[in-house]
């Protein structure tokens, strides 16, 4: 366990220069690095205080600020209708090769970051959850935590709405985690049947976990929170990530 200090940092994209929240234990010596990808509100205080959780186990954690194209530094979209309806409209308004440029800008910054051991995972909740799934495809990234990613099953992620994600899944070499929550309107049955199907297709290894619970079950704010199940997956994602970055 360990305090730590938070900050960011402005790092350069084609499309302009994206924000990067740092949560990093505090002292010398380096440590294994996990890019957070937050959900279609950007870096909340449910989000900040996730990172900071993680940072606290030992890990310097990334936070970018996924919508940095179109919205001012610093923006937080609210937890309402307004801030979501923006959320989704951004989501579907990126496009796809800018998710994909923003790893690799996130992931070239940590490796030669003075805090960071080389090592570096990626982890997400709901938009980022399908982002951290899309990071593994980098080869910069060892582990991939995906906390009920959304519109992985639809293929819709971006511009177009036509991503090709569970196409290329075959392709991950990086650790898998999947959570789901069974009562998640946003990711049914079908559709979580459909992405395993694939991953026991493309004979992946990866693990895969079902709560009873509604979708962004981890946000700590708002009736969906489930904190016993919050702790599970903490435990889950620290053993996870034990085993793929130390």
């Amino acid at each position: 366990m360990a305090t730590l200090t938070e900050a960011h940092t402005d790092l350069t994209t084609s499309r302009g220069l994206m924000r990067v929240h740092t949560f990093t234990p505090t002292g010398s010596g380096k440590h294994p690095a996990v890019i957070f990808f937050s959900e279609i509100f950007q870096v909340t205080g449910p989000i900040r205080r996730m990172a900071a959780a993680l940072a606290g186990e030992g890990y310097l954690v990334a936070v970018p600020e996924v919508y940095h194209e179109f919205e001012p530094l610093g923006c937080v979209l609210a937890y309402d209708q307004a801030g979501s309806d923006r959320g989704n409209e951004l989501k579907f308004t990126k496009e796809l090769a800018s998710y994909d440029e923003d790893v690799d800008v996130l992931v070239k910054w940590l490796q030669g970051h003075e805090s960071c051991t080389g090592k570096i995972g990626s982890h997400g909740v709901c938009l980022g959850g399908h982002l951290s799934l899309r990071a593994g495809f980098h080869d910069g990234i060892s582990a991939v935590a995906c906390f009920y990613p959304t519109d992985v099953h639809s293929a819709t992620l971006g511009a177009g709405k036509n991503d090709d994600t569970l196409k290329r899944i075959g392709e991950l070499e990086a650790r898998m985690l999947f959570v789901w929550g069974r009562q998640d309107p946003h990711i049914p049955q079908e559709g979580r049947e459909l992405i395993h199907g694939r991953l026991e297709e493309a004979g992946r290894e990866f693990e895969w976990h079902e709560f009873n619970a509604a979708h962004a079950f981890l946000r700590d704010e708002g009736a969906r929170y489930n904190p016993a199940l919050a702790r599970v997956c903490m435990a889950l994602l620290l053993r996870f990530l034990g085993e793929s970055l130390e």
